[in-house]
Protein backbone atom coordinates (compact mmCIF):
# COMPACT_ATOMS: atom_id res chain seq x y z
CA UNK A 1 0.00 0.00 0.00
CA UNK A 2 1.30 3.45 -0.91
CA UNK A 3 2.11 6.06 1.72
CA UNK A 4 -0.67 8.36 2.94
CA UNK A 5 1.34 11.49 2.12
CA UNK A 6 4.39 11.90 -0.11
CA UNK A 7 6.18 15.23 -0.54
CA UNK A 8 9.28 15.85 -2.65
CA UNK A 9 11.17 19.16 -2.84
CA UNK A 10 8.14 21.30 -1.93
CA UNK A 11 8.67 25.05 -2.36
CA UNK A 12 6.53 28.12 -1.76
CA UNK A 13 7.56 31.79 -1.96
CA UNK A 14 5.76 34.93 -0.84
CA UNK A 15 7.50 37.61 -2.83
CA UNK A 16 11.17 37.36 -1.92
CA UNK A 17 10.45 35.32 1.21
CA UNK A 18 10.92 31.58 0.78
CA UNK A 19 8.40 30.13 3.24
CA UNK A 20 8.95 26.51 2.22
CA UNK A 21 12.42 25.77 0.88
CA UNK A 22 12.55 22.25 -0.52
CA UNK A 23 10.73 20.06 2.02
CA UNK A 24 10.57 16.30 1.42
CA UNK A 25 8.77 13.81 3.66
CA UNK A 26 6.74 10.60 3.63
CA UNK A 27 3.94 9.79 6.06
CA UNK A 28 2.83 6.17 6.26
CA UNK A 29 -0.80 5.11 6.57
CA UNK A 30 -1.93 4.77 10.17
CA UNK A 31 0.93 6.91 11.47
CA UNK A 32 0.75 9.91 13.80
CA UNK A 33 3.25 12.38 12.38
CA UNK A 34 4.06 15.64 14.16
CA UNK A 35 5.55 18.74 12.58
CA UNK A 36 7.44 20.94 15.04
CA UNK A 37 8.92 24.36 14.49
CA UNK A 38 8.85 27.98 15.68
CA UNK A 39 6.35 30.53 14.40
CA UNK A 40 7.11 31.40 10.79
CA UNK A 41 9.02 28.16 10.17
CA UNK A 42 6.76 27.08 7.30
CA UNK A 43 4.57 24.55 9.14
CA UNK A 44 1.20 26.10 8.35
CA UNK A 45 2.04 26.79 4.71
CA UNK A 46 3.18 23.20 4.25
CA UNK A 47 0.04 21.76 5.82
CA UNK A 48 -2.26 24.09 3.88
CA UNK A 49 -0.67 22.88 0.63
CA UNK A 50 -1.27 19.27 1.69
CA UNK A 51 -4.89 20.12 2.52
CA UNK A 52 -5.40 21.69 -0.90
CA UNK A 53 -6.01 25.18 0.48
CA UNK A 54 -2.85 26.75 -0.91
CA UNK A 55 -0.97 26.41 -4.21
CA UNK A 56 2.71 25.49 -4.29
CA UNK A 57 5.36 27.00 -6.53
CA UNK A 58 7.14 23.70 -7.26
CA UNK A 59 7.66 20.19 -5.98
CA UNK A 60 5.63 16.99 -5.95
CA UNK A 61 2.78 16.35 -3.50
CA UNK A 62 0.58 13.28 -3.17
CA UNK A 63 -2.09 12.91 -0.50
CA UNK A 64 -3.99 9.62 -0.74
CA UNK A 65 -2.42 9.14 -4.17
CA UNK A 66 -3.81 12.45 -5.46
CA UNK A 67 -2.29 15.88 -6.05
CA UNK A 68 -4.29 18.31 -3.86
CA UNK A 69 -3.41 21.15 -6.21
CA UNK A 70 -4.74 19.48 -9.37
CA UNK A 71 -8.01 17.81 -8.40
CA UNK A 72 -10.48 19.99 -10.28
CA UNK A 73 -13.91 18.38 -10.46
CA UNK A 74 -12.61 15.38 -8.52
CA UNK A 75 -11.89 17.49 -5.43
CA UNK A 76 -15.13 16.67 -3.59
CA UNK A 77 -14.47 12.92 -3.73
CA UNK A 78 -10.96 13.45 -2.36
CA UNK A 79 -12.19 15.76 0.41
CA UNK A 80 -14.58 13.04 1.50
CA UNK A 81 -11.47 11.10 2.53
CA UNK A 82 -9.78 13.75 4.69
CA UNK A 83 -10.67 15.57 7.90
CA UNK A 84 -9.36 18.96 8.99
CA UNK A 85 -9.30 20.57 12.43
CA UNK A 86 -8.14 24.15 11.99
CA UNK A 87 -6.46 26.21 14.71
CA UNK A 88 -9.50 28.49 14.90
CA UNK A 89 -12.97 28.18 13.42
CA UNK A 90 -16.22 30.11 13.34
CA UNK A 91 -19.66 28.57 13.11
CA UNK A 92 -23.32 28.98 13.95
CA UNK A 93 -23.05 29.68 17.67
CA UNK A 94 -26.80 29.29 18.23
CA UNK A 95 -26.90 25.69 17.02
CA UNK A 96 -26.59 22.88 19.54
CA UNK A 97 -23.78 20.35 19.52
CA UNK A 98 -26.08 17.64 18.18
CA UNK A 99 -27.55 19.89 15.48
CA UNK A 100 -24.10 20.87 14.29
CA UNK A 101 -22.66 17.36 14.11
CA UNK A 102 -25.77 15.95 12.42
CA UNK A 103 -25.73 18.82 9.91
CA UNK A 104 -22.08 18.27 8.99
CA UNK A 105 -22.65 14.55 8.55
CA UNK A 106 -24.74 15.29 5.47
CA UNK A 107 -21.69 16.71 3.68
CA UNK A 108 -20.09 13.25 3.40
CA UNK A 109 -20.91 10.08 1.48
CA UNK A 110 -19.81 7.73 4.26
CA UNK A 111 -20.25 9.58 7.56
CA UNK A 112 -19.87 8.10 11.00
CA UNK A 113 -22.98 7.95 13.16
CA UNK A 114 -23.30 11.50 14.57
CA UNK A 115 -24.41 10.36 18.02
CA UNK A 116 -21.49 7.92 18.24
CA UNK A 117 -19.09 10.72 17.30
CA UNK A 118 -20.55 13.00 19.97
CA UNK A 119 -19.97 10.23 22.50
CA UNK A 120 -16.46 9.52 21.19
CA UNK A 121 -15.35 13.13 21.72
CA UNK A 122 -16.90 13.26 25.19
CA UNK A 123 -19.75 15.68 24.50
CA UNK A 124 -22.76 13.49 25.25
CA UNK A 125 -23.73 15.58 28.28
CA UNK A 126 -23.43 18.74 26.14
CA UNK A 127 -25.25 17.46 23.06
CA UNK A 128 -28.23 19.80 23.57
CA UNK A 129 -26.18 22.83 24.60
CA UNK A 130 -25.64 25.72 22.19
CA UNK A 131 -22.10 26.09 20.86
CA UNK A 132 -21.70 29.57 22.35
CA UNK A 133 -22.05 28.10 25.85
CA UNK A 134 -19.19 25.57 25.48
CA UNK A 135 -15.85 25.96 27.23
CA UNK A 136 -12.66 26.18 25.18
CA UNK A 137 -11.89 22.50 25.67
CA UNK A 138 -15.43 21.46 24.80
CA UNK A 139 -15.35 23.69 21.72
CA UNK A 140 -12.16 21.99 20.59
CA UNK A 141 -13.78 18.60 21.05
CA UNK A 142 -16.58 19.74 18.77
CA UNK A 143 -13.97 20.79 16.19
CA UNK A 144 -12.58 17.26 16.29
CA UNK A 145 -16.08 15.80 15.98
CA UNK A 146 -16.57 17.81 12.79
CA UNK A 147 -13.14 16.73 11.57
CA UNK A 148 -13.84 13.01 11.97
CA UNK A 149 -17.56 12.83 11.15
CA UNK A 150 -16.76 11.96 7.52
CA UNK A 151 -14.71 8.84 8.47
CA UNK A 152 -11.48 10.41 7.17
CA UNK A 153 -8.49 8.35 6.17
CA UNK A 154 -6.26 11.31 7.08
CA UNK A 155 -6.91 13.84 9.84
CA UNK A 156 -5.06 17.17 9.85
CA UNK A 157 -4.75 18.75 13.31
CA UNK A 158 -3.38 22.30 13.58
CA UNK A 159 -2.38 23.20 17.17
CA UNK A 160 -5.32 21.14 18.48
CA UNK A 161 -4.88 21.69 22.23
CA UNK A 162 -4.02 25.39 22.37
CA UNK A 163 -5.73 26.83 25.45
CA UNK A 164 -6.53 23.45 27.00
CA UNK A 165 -6.06 22.83 30.69
CA UNK A 166 -3.90 19.77 31.56
CA UNK A 167 -6.87 17.47 32.18
CA UNK A 168 -8.52 18.38 28.87
CA UNK A 169 -5.24 17.89 27.00
CA UNK A 170 -4.79 14.38 28.42
CA UNK A 171 -8.36 13.45 27.48
CA UNK A 172 -7.77 14.81 23.98
CA UNK A 173 -4.62 12.70 23.63
CA UNK A 174 -6.63 9.59 24.47
CA UNK A 175 -9.08 10.50 21.73
CA UNK A 176 -6.31 10.92 19.15
CA UNK A 177 -4.75 7.58 20.10
CA UNK A 178 -8.20 5.95 19.75
CA UNK A 179 -8.47 7.36 16.22
CA UNK A 180 -5.03 5.97 15.41
CA UNK A 181 -6.15 2.56 16.69
CA UNK A 182 -8.99 2.74 14.14
CA UNK A 183 -6.40 3.19 11.38
CA UNK A 184 -6.63 6.95 10.87
CA UNK A 185 -3.48 8.69 9.66
CA UNK A 186 -2.92 11.88 11.65
CA UNK A 187 -0.75 14.88 10.77
CA UNK A 188 -0.29 17.10 13.80
CA UNK A 189 1.29 20.52 14.23
CA UNK A 190 1.94 21.54 17.82
CA UNK A 191 4.03 23.82 20.01
CA UNK A 192 3.76 21.39 22.91
CA UNK A 193 6.76 19.06 22.98
CA UNK A 194 5.17 16.73 25.54
CA UNK A 195 2.22 16.37 23.17
CA UNK A 196 4.48 15.32 20.31
CA UNK A 197 6.27 12.87 22.59
CA UNK A 198 3.02 11.35 23.86
CA UNK A 199 1.36 10.98 20.46
CA UNK A 200 3.76 10.95 17.53
CA UNK A 201 5.35 7.93 15.90
CA UNK A 202 7.73 10.34 14.15
CA UNK A 203 8.43 14.07 14.25
CA UNK A 204 9.80 16.46 11.66
CA UNK A 205 11.50 19.63 12.90
CA UNK A 206 11.12 22.53 10.47
CA UNK A 207 12.87 25.89 10.64
CA UNK A 208 13.22 28.63 8.01
CA UNK A 209 11.26 26.53 5.54
CA UNK A 210 13.57 23.51 5.73
CA UNK A 211 13.45 20.20 7.56
CA UNK A 212 16.26 19.93 10.08
CA UNK A 213 15.61 16.32 11.03
CA UNK A 214 12.99 13.56 10.93
CA UNK A 215 13.12 10.95 13.71
CA UNK A 216 11.16 9.28 16.46
CA UNK A 217 10.69 11.43 19.58
CA UNK A 218 13.07 9.13 21.47
CA UNK A 219 15.92 9.44 18.96
CA UNK A 220 15.53 13.03 17.70
CA UNK A 221 18.83 14.89 17.73
CA UNK A 222 20.66 11.87 19.15
CA UNK A 223 18.64 12.16 22.33
CA UNK A 224 18.95 8.45 23.11
CA UNK A 225 22.74 8.74 22.93
CA UNK A 226 23.06 11.85 25.11
CA UNK A 227 24.82 11.58 28.45
CA UNK A 228 22.61 10.99 31.46
CA UNK A 229 22.75 13.25 34.51
CA UNK A 230 22.88 11.43 37.84
CA UNK A 231 22.23 13.48 40.97
CA UNK A 232 22.22 12.46 44.64
CA UNK A 233 22.72 13.90 48.11
CA UNK A 234 25.80 13.17 50.18
CA UNK A 235 27.24 14.78 53.32
CA UNK A 236 24.56 17.45 53.30
CA UNK A 237 25.14 18.63 49.72
CA UNK A 238 23.94 17.77 46.23
CA UNK A 239 26.24 15.95 43.81
CA UNK A 240 25.99 15.48 40.06
CA UNK A 241 27.72 13.36 37.45
CA UNK A 242 27.35 13.02 33.67
CA UNK A 243 27.75 9.52 32.26
CA UNK A 244 27.27 7.43 29.12
CA UNK A 245 26.60 4.49 31.42
CA UNK A 246 24.31 5.68 34.23
CA UNK A 247 23.58 2.13 35.36
CA UNK A 248 27.21 1.65 36.29
CA UNK A 249 27.26 4.90 38.28
CA UNK A 250 24.04 4.00 40.12
CA UNK A 251 25.38 0.55 41.02
CA UNK A 252 28.54 2.11 42.42
CA UNK A 253 26.49 4.58 44.45
CA UNK A 254 24.19 1.84 45.71
CA UNK A 255 27.21 -0.12 46.91
CA UNK A 256 28.60 2.98 48.62
CA UNK A 257 25.30 3.77 50.37
CA UNK A 258 24.46 0.14 51.14
CA UNK A 259 21.47 0.05 48.78
CA UNK A 260 19.69 3.38 49.34
CA UNK A 261 21.05 6.43 47.51
CA UNK A 262 19.63 9.67 48.98
CA UNK A 263 17.65 11.84 46.52
CA UNK A 264 18.79 9.77 43.52
CA UNK A 265 17.64 10.93 40.07
CA UNK A 266 18.75 9.87 36.60
CA UNK A 267 17.69 12.08 33.67
CA UNK A 268 18.46 12.45 30.00
CA UNK A 269 17.73 15.55 27.89
CA UNK A 270 14.00 16.01 27.32
CA UNK A 271 12.54 16.32 23.84
CA UNK A 272 12.15 20.03 24.55
CA UNK A 273 15.85 20.33 25.45
CA UNK A 274 16.85 18.66 22.19
CA UNK A 275 14.37 20.67 20.11
CA UNK A 276 15.48 24.03 21.51
CA UNK A 277 19.12 23.13 20.87
CA UNK A 278 18.30 22.21 17.27
CA UNK A 279 16.33 25.42 16.65
CA UNK A 280 18.99 27.65 18.25
CA UNK A 281 21.64 26.01 16.11
CA UNK A 282 19.71 26.97 12.98
CA UNK A 283 19.20 30.64 13.82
Amino acid sequence: MSAAIEVLDLRKNYGEHEAVAGISLTIERGEIYAILGPNGAGKTTTVEILEGFRDRDSGTVKVLDADPGALGVHGSAWRNRIGIVLQSTSDAAELTVAETVHHFSHYYTNPKDPDSVIELVGLTEKRDDRIRTLSGGQRRRLDVALGIIGSPEILFLDEPTTGFDPEARRAFWELILALKAEGTTILLTTHYLDEAEALADRVAVINAGKIIEIATPATLGGRHLAKATITWSENGSSHQELSDNPTEVVLELAKRFNGHVPDLTVTRPSLEDIYLTMIEGQQ
